[in-house]
């Protein structure tokens, strides 16, 4: 499956960096809002050695239409800003590729948009892409569903410099019912992320919990996420829309 890449940050690069070591996927381009890099390839900039042309373009120089003629994808990955989706989400959605967006804080008037688009394409938006801290949520809210009374505490660590409370956290304090202000915020050196779920019960506690060891997660997350779409109809998708076959089909199984 081809893809093209928006974004190549610290968490864009990492994406790439799992993409172009996939052999079932091929990086077509990656699309930056700077001019840096721009003639460049992203398997360069990595050092690594793959036959994916990867080649890395501006925003503010490239003609998207052209871009998206001349060198097709199957998939938009999507690791760049909440206001990005505007500069690409029609033109894209028209052509039939499907969107995979992986931005932390949407607002109202960017769901919105999400809706619309997913009339003409498959959309998918998740404000944590990882794999793991999907499972931990979904499990979360089937423990909630189990033990409505509960007391929960969400955690959420991050590195020093990160701004605003987790997206994810938010996510999961919305999942199960939690106020976001009780969001309990960890800020510390270079921690990828972590988050943690305590359950309260009058005479023991669960603790799930998640942590990144390192941005690969996201794309290794992104390509989970794109083997699952890729026959799907047209719609907006979330983690919980791929993730609730895996959990039940296994456990009808396991009744059977």
């Amino acid at each position: 499956m081809k893809i093209g890449l928006i974004g190549f940050g610290k968490a864009g690069k990492a994406v790439a960096n799992v993409i172009l070591q996939h052999p079932d996927f091929s990086l077509e381009w990656v699309l930056r809002n700077s001019e840096k890099m721009e003639n460049l390839s992203a398997k360069d900039v990595l050092g690594i050695s793959v036959s994916d042309l990867a080649m890395i373009y501006s925003q503010q120089t490239t003609d998207l239409e052209k871009l998206l003629t001349d060198h097709q994808v199957d998939f938009i990955i999507d690791f760049s800003n909440k206001k990005s989706i505007y500069s690409y989400g029609k033109i894209v959605s028209q052509k039939k590729i499907k969107i995979i967006s992986a931005i932390s804080h949407y607002g109202e008037n960017e769901t919105k948009f999400l809706k619309e688009l997913a009339g003409d394409t498959v959309v998918f938006w998740s404000p944590n892409i990882t794999l793991g801290v999907n499972y931990l949520l979904f499990a979360s809210s089937l423990l909630k569903s189990i033990a409505p009374g509960v007391d929960i505490e969400v955690i959420e660590e991050h590195f020093k410099a990160k701004s605003g409370v987790s997206g994810t956290a938010v996510k999961i304090a919305e999942v199960l019912d939690v106020e976001t202000e009780s969001i309990n915020s960890v800020r510390a050196g270079g921690i990828v992320g972590k988050h943690e779920v305590i359950f309260g019960f009058p005479y023991q506690t669960v603790r799930l919990v998640h942590e990144s060891i390192s941005r690969e997660a996201f794309g290794s997350g992104a390509l989970f996420v794109a083997e699952n779409l890729k026959n799907k109809l047209n719609g907006l998708y979330n983690f919980e829309d791929i993730l609730r076959p895996y959990f039940f089909n296994q456990s009808q199984n396991n009744l059977s």
